[in-house]
């Protein structure tokens, strides 16, 4: 079954500066269809709330509903194409609200 748009996964992400990746929480920002049609998934990145926001960051409201064990952000101008079967688990999934912001940060820049 695809994964469903606002679900936190756990999965290696690649770094944007170097031939790399991280395992780390990212929330899946595409519709099912792609994953159905192409086999892959769009995810943002997940990073630790540490203070240095950007602009388009989306704080995440609700940790245990998000499956994280810090405070954390989403940070939408970071995404990633994944197969699905690099995924390493579901952590949980972002609330409606806060999806509805990463989408509309994401939004402002397609």
């Amino acid at each position: 079954m695809p994964f469903a748009q606002g679900e936190v996964l756990v999965l290696p992400f690649p770094y944007s500066d170097k031939l790399a990746e991280k395992k780390r929480p990212a929330v899946v920002i595409s519709r099912p269809a792609l994953e159905r049609t192409h086999g892959l998934v769009w995810v943002a990145m997940i990073t630790s709330d540490r203070g240095a926001r950007r602009a388009d960051d989306v704080a995440i409201s609700n940790l245990t509903r998000a499956g994280l064990p810090a405070p954390s952000l989403v940070r939408p101008v970071k995404l990633a194409t994944i197969e699905p079967a690099r995924v390493v688990r579901i952590a949980g999934a972002l609330p409606k609200g806060d999806l509805a912001a990463v989408l509309l940060a994401v939004q402002k820049y397609a």
